[in-house]
């Protein structure tokens, strides 16, 4: 037989006997061993950037068609361009841009997917968590533990935007997803305002503290009005070259990360600085607190100025540029990696 009509053969045997697994719900693993274990992470997701002045008229406009009780969350969705239809703004995380209008209230729900709220502007709305209510500023970094109540309402005179930053798509992996609607459309008030900001957020603790929320900081609400004078003060002592003045957002019981599936931080970067590339293994959702400037993402560069809100995709070089004293919050699921021992950096000098 020639070599040929032999591997001829030899091919049509492969065919038949890969279609014939392919009936058992079976596959060849060194068909696909290339896929399932790269030699390092490939990123599907694009660095993209939502310009605040593009999405606010959007956004009263959606106020203008349906009330936050209609809609329940009142919100447009961030995907990223190379996730069509997931909404997912990263792999792990879903972001989103959720208005209340004056008068309105965003009514009480609960939900296992935990949730972040960083508010872009505001003139008096608030959120209750647990039954507990705290003013929501700009820059404020709010909390929504998993499985606790909590609803949005807006006593002032203009409206409220803030992002929202889910681990929607964990929860959904796992397939663990569960909701339920209050009773009452806001839920009863038992503790002061700010009464857990007061116990657990001043550097003293209770005698005997519990844990209200799991792996979640008790504190739910991380001001800016105390946020920006640390990073400011913070800077007199230097900055890094790749990290600038990054304070990350920590558990005052345990002194680890605020939430248990999604890692926070702030940055701060004085006029005229300009960081060295770092990578890393976690896709960063960011929102410009204060400033401006621009980064570059691999061949990618965005320019950015207050309120807009950025994704950076997971292990692809990117560098910092403030042309004006800036500050950037910052979330990713590098908690989750951490503590399955996947996190990774890598730093050029």
């Amino acid at each position: 037989m020639s070599a040929s009509r032999k591997d001829a053969t030899w091919e049509a045997r492969r065919a038949d006997f890969y279609g014939r697994l392919d009936t058992q719900s079976l596959a060849p693993l060194w068909e696909r061993m290339k896929g399932l274990v790269p030699p390092e992470p490939r990123p599907k997701m694009r660095p993209h950037l939502w310009s605040y002045e593009s999405i606010r008229p959007m956004m009263m406009e959606a106020g203008g068609l349906l009330t936050a009780e209609e809609a329940e969350r009142r919100v447009l969705v961030l995907e990223n361009p190379a996730l069509p239809g997931q909404s997912k703004a990263t792999n792990t995380l879903y972001a989103g841009i959720q208005l209340i209008l004056p008068g309105e209230v965003a009514p009480a729900h609960r939900h296992t997917q935990s949730a972040l709220r960083f508010v872009l502007e505001s003139s008096g709305a608030f959120t209750a968590v647990g039954g507990e209510r705290t003013e929501m500023r700009a820059g404020d970094f709010v909390i929504t533990p998993a499985w606790a109540w909590h609803d949005h309402g807006n006593t002032g005179s203009g409206p409220a935007i803030w992002l929202d930053v889910l681990d929607i798509p964990v929860v959904g992996f796992v397939d663990a997803g569960f909701s339920e609607h209050h009773n009452d459309q806001q839920q009863s008030i038992a503790r002061p305002e700010d009464d857990a900001l007061w116990r657990f957020g001043t550097g003293l603790l209770p005698i005997e503290a519990e844990r209200p929320y799991g792996a979640t900081s008790p504190v739910f609400n991380y001001p800016w009005s105390r946020t920006r004078p640390a990073l400011a003060a913070a800077a007199a002592g230097g900055v890094d070259p790749h990290w600038g003045v990054t304070l990350r957002h920590g558990n005052p019981l345990d002194g680890g990360w605020a939430m248990p599936t999604i890692a926070t931080w702030m940055t701060h970067l004085p006029a005229g600085t300009e960081t060295r590339p770092i990578r890393s293994t976690d896709a960063t959702v960011l929102a410009v607190a204060e400033g401006r400037g621009r980064v570059t993402v691999g061949d990618t560069r965005l320019e950015f100025g207050p309120r807009d809100v950025l994704v950076l995709p997971n292990w692809t070089w990117r560098r910092f540029e403030a042309t004006e004293d800036l500050f950037l919050f910052c979330a990713s699921d590098r908690v989750v990696q951490e503590k399955l021992g996947l996190w990774r950096h890598e730093k050029e000098d």
